[in-house]
Order: structure tokens, then sequence, then C-alpha cells
């Protein structure tokens, strides 16, 4: 190793090792040693417009390479406008390290009003947060950070680093010198899986519910193969969506299959935590009397809320593997049963799709569906907002893993511009070459508002990315809760407004759809496109009004935030 380093050369080859090719950063000098040797290392350097949407970003690529996601921010009014995306990284369990450039040393004031050496503003949504003590420490750091990061519940670190380390002379690499770190994966009690294996051997109504923790831990392979040979069906939640292919017959979502959750009698639940989508495990989501197995790669997770029959402390998949041996194989018979159940959920959105509106206006169940033609099998989904969240819950099929991102569970929307960028820059850098995955972000009008500016990041990469707004000139979910409760509206009124026009000034492509004959050949044109192109659909606003009153359009529930709190106490009893 050749001696005279600076410290942007060193941690930038200790990033190397660990497979990242592209970083995001919001440009600024206090990168700047940093940024020049990421250049001449060959990395990607995606320049994001705002910390927030920096973070998004890298959080997205992390999702869909499953390495680590890297964030180059500055710290003082940097990290404060890294908050949210940073906390939407941690409750999603993405890998992905912040690196914070501060000002030197030397700068720092005794009775500073705020003191950047401390890190209070990230303690509670980080699983890490340090900085670096002196410059030849910096491999070593970005080591112990990234192993944070990676290990056991993936989610986000912070790095600070004071600027001048960045630009010291350094005699060698340090630790960046070797090998990175490797990182064990933990297997199953022999006796907890034929535990498992018993309970799912013997159930009427079996269901498996995957994650982000199956995601990562590779289990695809594993799950269709349980599905399959096993006779078990399955729903994926977020990052668990397409680890066995959504057909609808026994591989579905967890939003438009959780209705008849109720009906089963043995739950497995691989790699996700039993929080507020999941009904938190009890009724009314769940029979109280179902049994429960739970993988997950943390033990304090196991239990939480719902008193788990089957606890497994393991990788999700070594243990889904483990698991496979374990059971017969049998014909397929109850596998179906979720697809019947849902019988008439589906007649439902069927008939909402395919029924004609007044003067040619679009649903946005039909929008959903119209994606769904257009879009590859291995189309990578990100989606955001609320109302249309639901709809397209209802629409879009995920046939591949990684093949799904959003907000879940922290809800901060807007953030889905920002990881459909790192997504289509992960997309291209696994490509490597050849021809990437598409990006399909579906979002609403008032969440695309967030962070628009991220678009330009997309355009100035040259980024493969479709961009679709439904657009019903409001803050949907807000103004029907309103018109149920008050019979009127209050501060929800957005207006139909140009957002194609907003993506065009960020160098993008345009166009805006108000008739339902229209949308067809725009979708068309927009995944033609080489490049970063948004579609502005104007929708039906009437159509959110079915979310708030009928059962068979809800996707997201929040009824359980009212009843579960009775129903543990029962279970108490």
């Amino acid at each position: 190793m050749s001696a005279n380093l600076t410290g942007g050369m060193v941690v930038s080859r200790a990033l190397a090792r660990y497979g990242v090719r592209t970083v995001f950063a919001v440009a600024g000098a206090s990168h700047s040693f940093l940024l020049d040797a990421l250049e001449r290392d060959g990395f990607e350097i995606i320049s994001s417009r705002h910390e927030s949407g920096c973070v998004g970003a890298a959080d997205g690529y992390a999702r869909v390479t499953g390495k680590l996601g890297v964030a180059l921010i500055i710290a003082d009014q940097g990290t404060p406008n890294a908050i949210n995306g940073i906390a939407t990284a941690f409750h999603a369990c993405a890998p992905v390290l912040v690196l914070i450039a501060r000002l030197p040393n030397s700068w720092t004031e005794a009775e500073s009003e705020y003191d950047s050496a401390k890190h209070p503003l990230v303690d509670s949504i980080t699983k890490w947060a340090r900085t670096v003590p002196a410059a030849e420490r910096l491999a070593e750091y970005v080591d112990t950070a990234a192993k944070r990061a990676l290990a056991g519940r993936r989610g986000p670190t912070v790095l600070q680093v004071p600027q001048e380390y960045l630009q010291a002379t350094l005699p060698n690499a340090g630790s960046a010198a070797q090998a990175a770190p490797q990182l064990s994966r933990a297997a199953a009690d022999p006796a907890a899986i034929e535990a498992a294996a018993a309970l799912l051997a013997a159930a009427r109504r079996p269901l498996l519910i995957v994650g982000a923790g199956a995601c990562y831990g590779a289990a695809g392979a594993t799950l269709r193969t349980l599905v399959d040979a096993c006779d078990l069906p399955i729903a994926g939640n977020g990052l668990g969506r397409g680890l066995v292919a959504e057909d609808w017959e026994r591989s579905f979502n967890w939003p438009i299959m959780q209705l008849v959750a109720k009906e089963a009698d043995v739950v497995c639940v691989i790699g996700a935590r039993l929080k507020q989508r999941l009904g938190y495990g009890l009724p009314p989501r769940f029979a109280a009397d179902a049994k429960f197995i739970q993988i997950d790669v943390e033990a304090e997770e196991l239990s939480r809320n719902r008193r788990i029959d089957v606890p497994i402390a393991a990788d999700a998949g070594l243990a889904c593997a483990q698991l496979l041996a374990a059971l017969p194989r049998r014909p397929l018979e109850r596998s179906f049963w979720i697809r019947d159940a849902l019988r008439e959920r589906f007649a439902y959105l069927d008939a909402l799709a395919n029924t004609p509106l007044a003067n040619d206006a679009i649903h946005p169940l039909a929008l959903g569906r119209r994606i769904a033609q257009c879009a590859p099998d291995d189309a990578i989904f990100v989606g955001d907002g609320a109302d249309i969240q639901t709809w397209m819950y209802g629409a879009l099929r995920v046939r591949q893993a990684p093949g799904f991102l959003d907000h879940y569970p922290m809800g901060a929307m807007g953030t889905g511009t920002p990881l459909a960028v790192g997504a289509a820059a992960a997309a291209r850098e696994l490509a490597n070459g050849g021809t990437p995955r598409t990006v399909v972000l579906t979002t609403g009008d008032g969440s695309f508002g967030f962070y628009p500016a991220e678009l330009h990041a997309a355009a100035r990469a040259g980024l493969k990315l479709v961009c679709v707004i439904g657009n019903d000139g409001a803050w949907g979910t807000e103004l029907h809760g309103q018109m149920h409760a008050l019979a009127r509206t209050v501060n929800t009124e957005l207006g139909y407004l140009h957002y194609e026009k907003v993506a065009e000034g960020f160098g993008c492509r345009g166009e805006r759809v108000e008739r339902l004959a229209e949308l067809g050949p725009a979708l068309q044109r927009a995944f033609a496109h080489d490049g970063p192109s948004v579609v502005n659909v104007l929708i039906d606003r009437d159509a959110g009004a079915a979310i708030k009153k009928n059962p068979l359009a809800q996707m997201i529930m929040f009824d359980d935030l009212a009843t579960n709190l009775k129903a543990q106490h029962a279970f108490a009893g």
C-alpha cells in the first residue's frame, strides 16, 4: 500500500471492500477530499438536493442491493435536515451509513449552541453514532459503522468526521488494507424447528408472513419450495414481497390478504415484526386461538405484543432451510384457502377497476392496473402516498424480490421519490452494463410535493425511472376523513397542479393525463423513455371515499390502534 494517502482515500478504500460502488451526496466543500478519492476509485456519485433525500436514496440503494447504502452530508444544518431520512431507514431496518463531515476540531466553541461533538439528534434513530477521534482511525471507524449497520437487525449508523481528517496525510490505509470483517449467520435451535414443523404439518389453514428479514436472509428459493412442495400459502409485506412471485393464488401481498388472516389456524412470521401494520399479531386481525411461530434474527423481537408459541431466534434464510428439511412434502390442497376466502374482495376490486366512470375519468385502481400491464415482470415498485398506495395494493403484483419499497413502517410520505432514485441507481449497478430492472414509483400529488427536487438527481445521473402521480387535487385521505367527520373540508385542497412541468424543470420527461383513453399510450411512452419520466394522472377524487366506508377497499387498517389494547388485556387474562 503506497504511503501519503489522504483520509479521503482511506475512507474510499474502506468502503470499496463492502462492494459499494455508488454513493449519494449533498455537495459540500467539507467532503472535497473524500469526493475526489471516491471519483478516482470509480464510485458513481449521485448528487442529491436535500439531506433527507440523500439518506433516502442511500436507503433505497441498500434495500435493493442488500449492501451498505452510503450518504454524505454535513453537520450543523445538514444533520437536522436528514432526520426524516435516517428515521425512515431505522424503522425499515435499512443498512445505511451516514457520513457526516463537520467543521474542524479547532473551530468547536466551548459553549456552542449546537454541540456537533455529540449526537442527541440521531441517537434514538440509529443503531450506532460516533465521531472519529483521530485521522489514523478512519478505517477502523468505517468498519465498525458498517458492521453495526449490516449485522443482526439491520439499520442506519452515523459516523461524523472532522473535515481536517479527510484531507490529512496518512502513512498507510490502516485496517482498510485488510479484508472487511466477516459477519456470521445464526442457525435455529433444531428442537424449535421440529416444533414449528409439527404445527405447520398439522395446520388446516396455515399462513406464512414474510418481511425484510427474509429478503436480507436470501430466503426466496427456500420459500418458493415451501409454498410449492409443502402446501403453504404466503403473504409478503414490505421488502418481503416478491420472494415468492405474487400470483393471488398462493402468494399475496399482506395488505390485500389481511382481511382473511383471522381464519388462519397456524401463522409463521418470518423476518417481519408484529407491529401496527400486522395488527400486532392480535385480534381482530388474527384469531385468539391461532398458533404462532416467529423467526427473527433478533431474539428481543420474539413475542412482541403477542406471546409466540414457537419462538426462533435465527437468520431467516438458514431457519427456512432447516424448516424445509423438517417438513413433509404434500399435495396442493390447503394452500388455496386464502384465494377462496378472498373471492368477495377480488370480485369487488375487479368490478371497481372495470366500471367506466363518467366523462372518461380515471379511477385510481384502474390506473394501477394499467401500470401493471405496462411494467415488466421484474419491475421494482416503490410505493408512496396514502389513498393511492391503498389502491396500488389491489393492482400491482411483485414478482421478484427485492421488488417493493415504501415508507412503511414510519409512514413518512414523500420518501418514495428518494427511495426510487436509490433503487434505480442500485438497479443500474447490479445490471453491470446490462439492462437494469425498471423502477416504478407510484405516488400521490401530496406526497410528490415533499422531495420533487430529487428527480434532478435521477436526471443528472441518467437513471431509468418511471414516476406516476395519482393526482386528486387534495390530501385525499384527510379530505375524505374530514367529509366523514365534519361533512366539509378544511386545509385539504391542493388543486390539480401541473406536476409534469415541475418534472420537466428538473430535466425529466413530463406528461399530463386527464382521461382514461389517454392513459395507456402515455404510460407506454413513459416506460419506453430512456431516463426519468413523470406521468401526472388526474384521478377521480370521489374514489377515495370507498376506503373510508367499505372494508373490501381497505388495505391499510388502523382499527387495531383502538381495539388491540383491549385484546391484549384479554390475552393477559
